[in-house]
């Protein structure tokens, strides 16, 4: 690695806190990844892998591991979140205390918060005040091909370019591509709403409706990506990149997705529950939906493909009925011509 190796601290030890550690250590970069479960931390590093969420791929040697915060956040400058949407203010609010004061906080965490429907970045900002040099990670990737090692290319969104340029140089190398961006919010929006879309995809597959069907949701849902967007003044061209169309059309067609896979099973005829269950791991679309649908009759707002979701997941509505009801509506719709 040409460039100088930095000292970095993941917070959040699960497959996209373990992938990007490895990721970084791989580059040359001083890692230390914390978690909150002594015990999980202590298997890490008795086995050096992450054999849970991550099989197979053994940490390089400067990866170190704790569950000791406090010392951790008040020793590095660089800070990366990798922790579930519902843990996102609280593991900001841990870390204020001992926040350096040239700290950089970024975060893979996507979605909206629960109950407030704000943005990550907005969530920086109340917790940790307006001026922090800040940084969200989004982009079609799976936490297990980052960690093998496969070709990824991400963008690195903040309020501010250069502090967008500066982590995203860091953080690229021969296999992971990272482009800057100055627009957070559509990155935000964009990461958020294809987990709930991802879960319409996998519905449609397990009700066997096929690829034709499979296109449509996600051609429509990016008009609902784009329509919530302009809430936000984001522009529409900012979704037909890495961090809109590219996060959704990954996510709605590899069943390495797990909101794709929750889909799927709900397609296939089982109940929320069991098919949480069988995924094993935190499905972000459920939060979203939730999150968005508030949006939506806040702001009036008609996204017929979240709201469905939204029916299905909280309400108990039949999936292939919501679907039916999409596909005949969609007739109805001109979607925005700068979409399809």
């Amino acid at each position: 690695m040409n460039k100088t190796p930095k000292k970095i601290a993941v917070l959040g030890a699960g497959s996209w806190g373990t992938a990007m550690a490895v990721m970084m250590a791989r580059s040359g970069h001083f890692v230390t990844l914390w978690g909150h479960n002594p015990s999980h931390i202590a298997q890490l590093k008795e086995h050096r892998a992450n054999e849970r969420f991550l099989p197979g791929t053994p940490f390089p040697d400067t990866l170190t591991l704790s569950s000791d915060l406090a010392t951790i956040v008040s020793e590095h400058s660089f800070l990366m979140i990798a922790v579930p949407s519902h843990a996102f203010r609280s593991t900001l609010s841990l870390c204020k205390p001992y926040l350096k004061k040239d700290a950089f906080v970024t975060w893979i965490t996507k979605g909206f918060e629960t109950d407030t429907g704000l943005l990550t970045h907005e969530v920086v900002e109340q917790e940790l005040g307006a001026d922090t040099r800040m940084a969200l990670i989004s982009g079609p990737s799976f936490a297990l091909e980052v960690a093998q090692g496969l070709p990824t290319a991400i963008v690195v969104a903040s309020p501010n370019i250069n502090d967008a340029t500066y982590i995203a140089d860091i953080l690229r190398n021969k296999r992971f591509l990272s482009f800057p961006s100055d627009n957070i919010a559509s990155a935000e929006i964009g990461g958020s709403i294809k987990n709930i879309l991802a879960i319409a995809a996998g519905i449609s597959d397990g009700l066997g409706f096929g690829a034709n069907a499979r296109a449509a949701l996600i051609t429509l849902g990016l008009n609902e990506m784009v329509q919530l967007g302009h809430v936000y003044k984001c522009s529409e061209s900012s979704f037909l990149g890495l961090a809109g169309v590219g996060d959704l059309v990954l996510t709605c067609t590899d069943d390495k997705s797990r909101n794709r896979r929750l889909g799927l099973q709900l397609g296939l005829g089982n109940d929320l529950q069991t098919a949480v269950k069988q995924i094993g791991q935190e499905v972000e679309g459920i939060h979203a939906a939730r999150e968005v649908h508030s949006l939506c009759k806040k702001l009036s707002l008609d996204m017929p493909i979240c709201n469905q979701i939204y029916r299905i997941l909280f309400e108990g509505l039949d999936p292939e009925l919501a679907v039916n009801k999409l596909l005949l509506r969609a007739q109805k719709v001109v979607p925005n011509r700068d979409v399809t």
